[in-house]
Order: C-alpha cells, then structure tokens, then sequence
C-alpha cells in the first residue's frame, strides 16, 4: 500500500510502510547511510503528516519484513494480543500520539495496552513525538524488575557498576567494583566485559564476584558479559550465574550475525532459571541493543535503524529480562553522528522499550571520533533521569579503559540522584546504610566512617 501527502504544490509519494517510517524518522547518518532517510526536511514533514493518519490495524496487516522469513516479524504477529489492543485498535498514529500525552491516560492505561503494541506501532508513534513528549509519556510507565533487588521503581534510578579491564586483571576489577561501591554504585548490577571469552578466565570472573556478594551480604547481581553459549557452558560447569548476558537485534538475520537464536536464548533463559539464584524475583535476562545494529550486519531490510532498534524490544520482552540497555552512541558516528542525534536516540529507545513493557536502562555513551562531548551527555543523562530511566552506567571516571569509549561515571550518578531526588534500589540502599557508606536519606557518609569496609576489602583483595 503506498501513501502520499501534498504540501503546497508539490505531493510525496512513499511506495510502502517501511518507507513512509524511514522517511518520517528525525535525521540520522545511520539512516542517510542506508539509503532510506528523507531527502529534505519537507519531504520528512510530509511524511509524518502522512503517517499521523495511518490507522494502528495497518501495522498487523502490512509487515515490513516477511512473517515467513523472520522469526522477529513472527513472535511479533503472534504474541500480539488482540484483548490489549482492543482500547485503542479505533485509534491512528497521530491519535495514538495524543492519547499517550492525555492527562487522563495514566501508568494503569499504558500497563492495560502493552500486549497488543507491536514494535512498528510504538516506532511510528515516537516519531511524531517532540523530547518532551518522549519524556513525559515514558515517565508514565515504569517497568520494575525483581532478582537480588527491585529496580524500576517510580522515583529511583539504578547503576550499571562496569568494571572492566584490558587484561580481565582480577585486582583491577576489583578494585575498580570497590571504588565503585564506595560511591553506592552497583545496584543494577556488577557488570563485566570480558577481554577474553575464555570460559576459565570468565568463570575467574564470576567466582571472584560471588565470593565478594557474599562475603559482604551485597543484595546485588553480577553478570560477566560474554555470548550466551559461553553462559550455557559456565552454567553447565557449576559456575554461579546470576544474570544471562546477550546482545540482539530486531532481525532474524541481524540476531543470527551475532550467533543466536530465538530457539537458544530460550535455552540461555531456561538455564538461567533453572539455578534459583533470584531472592526478590526471577527476572535474570540482560540485553544490550543499539540503533544501528542491523544496518551494521547488512540486515535491516530496508528498514530505517530507529524502527530495527525497537523490534529489538519484542525479543527482549519474550524472555522477561532484568535489565535491557541500549548502548545508544557505541556503535559510532556512522549511525549516530552527533550530541543531537544520540541524545534523541536515547529519548527515543527508552520511550519505545518502556511503552513495550521493557526495563530500559541507557549506556549514555560516545565514541571519541562522533562529533558529541561530555555536555552532551550530561544533557541525556538528566533528561532520562527525569523521563524516568532504569538504570545508567557507572564507570571509573567515565572513561571504559577496555572498551574504549566514554560514559558515566560514578560521579554523575550522584549529580542525577541529588538534583532529581532519586533513590537507590531500596534493599541495595540499606546495606548500604547498614554498611556506614551512606546514610538513611541515601547521602554518601565521609570516607573515615567507610574505612573499616575498605580496610576488609583490601585485605579480601589481597592489596596492601
């Protein structure tokens, strides 16, 4: 079916859904790159006055990639719930818009309604969305998650604790996890890169971490970030697994790039449940995406990168994931060239992956060769902190001296906390009380009052 819309003397032709998407998405390289974007900035006005009027039924009956060659495209069709979406079946992309930003649609509204969105429903809709419509209907649906902790509760914010190292150096990290500790980091999770995939050095990794969970009673989890059959085999082997890592896209063929399956990540999930190590909860998946992926692997189909990131979700959804982050200016300039398009880019993916039911935490992030800087990042960083964000990452001076990339730090966790009043996950937040690192209102205590918990740590670490 193909659409068009005049504006003045001149009228737009787009031969299909998929186009009329990439061409009403807001610029980006990744887009321009591919082929797909808008060719000026009316010829994307009039694409989005044109897909204000398509009706939401359109997105069931018109896919953009084949159902009988991707699995993607099928789990969407078939756990599309016509109960859910009977609400708001009535309303088209443009009424949807104004719908989420009614003062009467509330968290009760967006929870009843997020089994019958699809993927393409929520793309569309977001691109007819300024930031602050982004932010204020995200803000309206929280997502909370329960595993050693609760995260995603209204009006708290967790940390990413990343401590990587360029040689898995098992005191590096280490002492890195600690100085993140001290800053009260590390409820979403203690989370590491490997360098290496070598499962001896990664199940190293994970018996380091466990040994310190334990020996200090830290009602967190840990997850060393390497492929899902890594995870199988450490599982298989005895290793204590909390969360099961794994990076995916919004195409079969994308997802099959990166060596998964729908079919294996169901058997990660299954392994992961089978250890019974939640306490709170049983959520134990931790996905990472970020726009641009698909189009990176020569499998986006056509597809503008933003749509591609949020079929991404309908995956991370299926397996009822702890943690979802996008890492949203990882993947570089290419796809994300500057400050203005990575921050929309965050708004963009936190808005769709909550309207979708996902926990979404963002890697605020660059590479040094995108045109963005530090101030950018403060920017998404308090944006997302007031659109109501999961989780962020907290990384020794910001700086992932093994990724090679930059981030936030433990230090910017605690400007968006302080200025926004956000709370910690609530049982991460006693034992640090209950450990003199802060004190009840969540405000770290002076390093003297720490000192007997990094005397001990030291010594645990072997560290004079």
């Amino acid at each position: 079916m193909s659409y068009t819309e005049t504006i003045g003397s001149r009228t737009y032709r787009f031969a299909d859904l998929k186009t009329l998407l990439a061409k009403a998405s807001p610029q980006r390289s990744g887009d321009q790159l591919a082929g797909v974007a808008a060719a000026s900035e009316e010829e994307r006005v009039a694409a989005k006055m044109a897909l204000a009027q398509v009706p939401l039924r359109t997105f069931l009956n018109e896919a953009l990639i084949p159902y009988e060659s991707d699995e993607v495209t099928r789990l969407v069709i078939d756990d599309h719930s016509p109960q859910a979406f009977a609400e708001i079946a009535h309303l088209t992309v443009g009424d949807f818009r104004n719908w989420l930003l009614s003062t009467t649609t509330d968290s009760d509204a967006l929870t009843r309604i997020t089994a019958g969105l699809t993927p393409e429903m929520v793309a569309a809709v977001s691109k007819l969305m300024r930031n602050q419509d982004l932010i204020g209907a995200a803000r309206k649906r929280p997502v909370i998650t329960r595993f050693r902790n609760t995260v995603g509760l209204p009006g708290h914010m967790s940390v990413r604790l990343q401590p990587n190292h360029p040689t898995d150096d098992v005191k590096g990290i280490a002492a890195s996890m600690l100085d993140g500790l001290m800053y009260g980091c590390g409820d979403a999770m203690i989370g590491i890169n490997p360098a290496s995939d070598n499962l001896a050095a990664i199940t190293k990794l994970l018996l380091m971490i466990d040994d310190f969970r334990q020996r200090y009673q830290v009602p967190t989890q840990s997850c060393v970030l390497t492929h899902v059959t890594n995870t199988i085999a450490a599982i298989e082997k005895g290793a204590p697994v909390d969360l099961v890592f794994q990076s995916i896209a919004g195409t079969e063929k994308a997802n099959a790039g990166f060596g998964i399956s729908l079919a294996l990540l169901q058997e990660a999930y299954e392994a992961g449940l089978s250890l019974k190590r939640g306490t709170v909860g049983h959520n134990l998946m931790y996905f990472e995406t970020g726009q641009g992926s698909a189009l990176s692997a020569d499998a986006h189909f056509g597809v503008d990168q933003q749509t591609c990131e949020v079929r991404a979700y309908a995956v991370a959804r299926k397996f009822n994931p702890f943690l979802v982050n996008t890492v949203v200016g990882f993947i570089g300039p290419e796809y994300l060239y500057d400050g203005k398009q990575i921050t929309r880019a965050g708004l963009e993916d936190h808005f769709c992956g909550k309207l979708l039911g996902v926990p979404m935490g963002c890697d605020i992030c660059y590479t040094n060769h995108a045109e963005a800087d530090q101030d950018d990042m403060d920017n998404l960083l308090t944006l997302l902190g007031v659109a109501g964000i999961n989780f962020i990452m907290g990384i020794p001076g910001a700086d992932d001296v093994m990724l090679n990339y930059q981030s936030t730090s433990f230090h910017d966790a605690l400007y968006v906390r302080d200025v926004l009043g956000l709370r910690r996950a609530p049982e991460f937040e006693e034992w640090l009380e209950s450990m003199q690192i802060t004190d009840a209102r969540g405000a770290l205590l002076s390093a003297s009052t720490q000192q007997p918990l990094l005397e001990g740590a030291r010594d645990w670490m072997g560290i004079a």
